[in-house]
């Protein structure tokens, strides 16, 4: 369930949750809240979105969530949805995948890169770095001879990682992929999943809600 639109200051908090859903406050491009939504349509949970209005938050909101932010979500998911486990069941082999904790240290390169394009910086040289990061990437798909970062089906990591790569033609970043074979047939398999099809928005929607970002007016609800 989807709430669709946004849910401004004054607007009235939502009713309760149908039984058997959780609730999951959210926004609709919010590439952190994504994360979530792929894990929760990939596990089958039933659950309702509420979409807070960032810029304009409403009081209720800052009750269930005082830094004001999304994503808040507050029903454990593997361990209360069993159904179809996203991690692995060893808590070492959940610590010990490299390429989830090397590319979530990385994530800053899409942001400096993008600031620094819109200040007129010279920013090849962080995408010369984002590349060899992503070819490390490369090099564990190959090394693993693996189709995902946790094995040969999706894992939690690699919906971690996806929100960052659907969006890298927004990020005019898709060119850090040349060179780099598994990744790109990495890409394309994310793509072909059920969960991701569900939570996708098309590089035109990503491209005009960024542009509306940066113009400082957020158009959260393009689209609807």
């Amino acid at each position: 369930m989807d709430e669709g639109f946004l849910f401004p200051s004054g607007s009235a908090a939502p009713g309760p949750v149908p039984k058997g859903y959780i609730k999951v406050y959210s926004m609709r491009f919010c590439l952190f809240a994504q994360r979530a939504r792929l894990v929760l349509k990939a596990k089958g949970i039933k659950h309702e979105i509420i979409n807070v209005h960032l810029a304009d938050k409403p009081e209720w909101y800052l009750i269930k969530n005082p830094f004001g932010i999304v994503l808040t979500l507050e029903t454990p998911l593997d361990e209360g949805y069993p159904e179809k486990q996203l991690l692995p069941s060893s808590p070492f082999a959940k610590a010990k995948n490299d390429a989830g904790v090397f590319f979530q240290s990385r994530i800053g390169y899409f942001y400096r890169i993008s600031s620094g394009r819109k200040n007129g910086q010279d920013v090849s040289g962080l995408e010369a770095e984002l590349k060899e990061k992503l070819s490390k990437l490369n090099e564990d798909l190959v090394k693993k001879k693996i189709k995902f970062f946790g094995g040969d089906s999706i894992t939690m990591f690699d919906y971690m990682m996806w929100p960052w790569f659907e969006r890298l033609e927004v990020f005019e970043l898709q060119h850090c992929l040349d060179g780099t074979p598994e990744m790109k047939m990495w890409t394309e398999r994310m793509l072909e999943d059920p969960a991701v099809k569900a939570t996708i928005h098309s590089v035109d929607a990503h491209k005009a809600f960024f542009k509306s970002f940066v113009d400082g007016k957020p158009d959260y609800d393009y689209g609807l």
